[in-house]
């Protein structure tokens, strides 16, 4: 039988076949992604094949269809281990706060890099408007105009009050979106609001560490009323890049892949070089500064950015 990897638990998968059904299954061997191996090798929003049980109602997958792309992260840990987050998406949406917790321009840029590099759509969902101060929206202003001015789409909502929630369904209907960001930036009520029936559960904001408390403790993909499928994630503390070559970081930068036709040197890392037409344009603030440093940062194998 084939069916779509809906919800992983570790050593479980629910799988849904076409019909609609749904069965627990687990996995039968070794499987391996593009020579890495990963602490889930099977993710949500694949495409499984798999046999029944004998006498039993679960399952074992036998066979991973081929994926059109996937998102990864590397564990900030002593194993340094790989974890595939979701795979086949058609979008990917950063669920951004400016407090309670504060979402970094390091963190921002991290997963903007991981999404270019495997080739998923990416916006940034300004969330809990409900919130902002004065001050506030002169920094989000300054943080939509950072990202607007590479091309990449911003959107301010307020998952409290249902601000803009009717265009946020909009970009969602019959596509496979990913919602990913820290814990505390309202994930799931986000997603409560657009799924009424879900019902997730949701907790305050720590107050001892300001980082919101892990609600979600796995990948689960739901279906849409009006198509599609919305893939809620774990909260994310830090962002490890995996699987990027130093000499093709610059490639996953938008601002920096327009002008790597322009630099003196075909092999130039845009650190100190001259004739750098990246250096250039930061000097010249064409390109913004944090993007530059979240590129160093990045490059040098630093694991966070503030």
């Amino acid at each position: 039988m084939e069916g779509l990897v809906t919800k992983s638990t570790g050593s479980w998968y629910q799988v849904q076949t076409p019909g609609g059904q749904r069965f627990d299954c687990r996995i039968k061997g070794i499987f391996r992604t593009k020579g890495i191996t990963t602490t889930n090798p099977i993710a949500v929003g694949d495409q499984v094949d798999f046999e029944m049980e004998p006498e039993q109602d679960t399952g074992v997958i036998t066979k991973l269809h081929p994926r059109k792309n996937y998102i990864i992260r590397k564990s900030i840990n002593l194993s340094k281990q790989a974890q595939i987050i979701a795979a086949n998406l058609d979008q990917a949406f950063l669920i951004v706060t400016l407090a309670s917790p504060r979402t970094s321009l390091g963190f921002i840029d991290r997963f903007l890099v991981t999404a270019e590099a495997y080739d998923i759509p990416a916006s940034l969902i300004f969330n809990k408007l409900d919130l902002f101060s004065d001050e506030g929206l002169e920094i989000l202003a300054d943080y939509k105009s950072i990202y607007e001015n590479i091309g990449y789409p911003c959107y301010e909502v307020s998952a409290l009050q249902g601000t803009n929630i009717d265009h946020i369904s909009a970009l969602i209907t019959d596509k496979v979106t990913l919602f990913s960001g820290h814990s505390g930036v309202g994930k799931s009520s986000l997603i409560n609001v657009l799924l009424p029936d879900l019902k997730l559960r949701t907790t305050e904001i720590s107050e001892w560490h300001d980082k919101g408390m892990h609600t979600t403790t796995f990948a689960e993909m739901f279906e849409l009323p009006q198509g599609g499928y919305i893939i809620d994630t774990p909260g994310i503390r830090e962002l490890g890049i995996i699987d990027i070559e130093k000499n093709e970081l610059s490639h996953f930068f938008p601002e920096m892949r327009a002008r790597m036709n322009q630099c003196r040197f075909n092999s130039c890392r845009h650190i100190n070089e001259p004739g750098c037409a990246v250096i250039k344009a930061v000097e010249n603030g064409e390109i913004e500064l944090s993007r530059y440093e979240s590129y160093l940062s990045i490059y040098h194998g630093n694991d966070t950015r503030a």
